[in-house]
């Protein structure tokens, strides 16, 4: 099959409005996470998220289409811009119809929903309702804006998997260029939960930290005093190229995408199956896909949500796929600065994958003072870390059992 490389990466996140801020918040141990400026939480009982600041969508699209746009469409947007700029790509009528857009959500745009539903609600008038409301909830929207706005004809549609949703459009677009169907696509993901239904749900089932007198150290991957997760958002894209036409049109190549793995549980709705072995399995199939030994992978970018459930679930099903390498291996949980931005998270984390083999520098885990004693391995502590790497994986796990690994490595020519 095709090689497939990286060629552009963008980025939106809690620490910065491009990839070049995130990354620079990651690697000093920045926390995005605060009180929650969206909406007024004084009956709530989770106050705290990591929210994109200072967010002006007009600096990026017209007011009027700004309007007509959820947020996680807005976020998107410039997170594939940043992207393709950043890749030389030029999109023309030769190489169009074989541009794909596989840019997803988990939960398209939710905010917008709410609040549509809650004018309905009260005003009980049908004809108050925005005509733009169809657009802007579905969760393919952001993919068809940047596909309408690039010119791409080739596939734009994306699978929806949870959490684990970025990682999966990146896999199902590395997919379509190796076989042949496409020869460049547009890749990622990007999400705005943070509305006053989303934060409830998710505290109703127990998952959400209510650490709000302590929201940066709220987020505590594989402590034993986590407290759960933190809601985030953000967007991240990649432009993923077949390698001859990378090279044939000079491209600057950031990394190769080597290998994929996706499994599903069939165990619960949101619960993890607890050993891991569906995640076990996700993990194994990339290494085979890209032909490593679990001696290969020099850094894992860890799904590491803070939960009582996930980190333990995450810890044996590495220690499953690596055997006594896992203890050698160092692992790290970005949501730990990020927040939970749900599928968004998991495209976000291949572009610090991406920056990680660029710098040779593996992120932190912040607030891991004392782990808890099921989470044993090594997480790279609260201080970004100089390693020697070439082969990253990235793992992303989401509610209703998916399991996803993607392994990024260093690009030799």
């Amino acid at each position: 099959m095709r090689r497939v490389v990286i060629t552009g990466i963008g980025g939106i996140s809690p620490l910065g409005h491009n990839a070049a801020e995130s990354w620079a918040g990651i690697k000093a141990g920045k926390s995005g996470v605060g009180q929650i400026t969206r909406f007024d939480t004084t009956d709530y009982l989770v106050k705290i998220a990591a929210e994109v600041k200072n967010w002006d969508p007009t600096v990026h699209m017209p007011a009027k289409d700004a309007r007509r746009r959820d947020r996680y469409q807005q976020l998107i947007i410039p997170a594939a811009r940043e992207a393709l700029a950043g890749s030389g790509l030029e999109i023309t009528e030769e190489n169009r119809d074989r541009t794909g857009v596989i840019v997803g959500s988990s939960v398209g745009g939710v905010e917008s929903y709410f609040e549509q539903a809650q004018l309905l609600f009260h005003a009980g008038d049908p004809r108050r309702i925005t005509p733009f409301g169809i657009p802007m909830l579905m969760v393919n929207g952001g993919s068809d804006i940047v596909s309408i706005e690039t010119g791409a004809t080739g596939p734009s549609y994306v699978p929806v998997s949870a959490c684990a949703t970025g990682a999966d459009c990146i896999g199902h677009a590395f997919d379509l260029i190796r076989i042949g169907r496409i020869d460049q696509a547009l890749a990622g993901c990007g999400e705005a939960p943070i509305f006053p239904l989303g934060i409830a749900a998710f505290d109703r089932v127990g998952a959400c930290s209510r650490l709000n007198d302590d929201p940066e150290h709220a987020s505590r991957p594989f402590d034993k005093d986590r407290t759960g997760l933190v809601f985030g958002e953000g967007a991240g894209v990649l432009i993923l190229e077949e390698l001859e036409a990378a090279k044939a049109r000079g491209a600057d190549i950031l990394a190769e995408l080597v290998g994929y793995g996706s499994t599903s549980d069939a165990f619960h709705t949101t619960a993890p199956e607890p050993e891991g072995v569906g995640a076990t399995k996700a993990i194994q199939r990339a290494l085979d896909d890209a032909k490593l030994n679990p001696t290969d992978i020099h850094y894992i970018n860890a799904h590491g949500t803070a939960t009582a459930l996930n980190d333990v679930m995450e810890t044996k099903a590495v220690k499953r796929a690596f055997g006594d390498h896992a203890y050698k291996v160092p692992m790290s949980s970005t949501k730990s600065m990020t927040g939970h931005g749900m599928g968004a998270t998991a495209a976000l984390e291949a572009v610090f994958s991406v920056m990680a083999l660029r710098d040779q520098v593996a992120p932190p885990t912040i607030n891991l003072i004392e782990p808890d004693p099921e989470c044993d391995l090594d997480y790279i502590p609260n201080t970004a870390r100089d390693l020697s790497m070439k082969h990253i994986m990235s793992n992303s796990f989401g509610f209703g059992g998916h399991n996803v690994s993607l392994i990024i490595a260093s690009y030799n020519g």
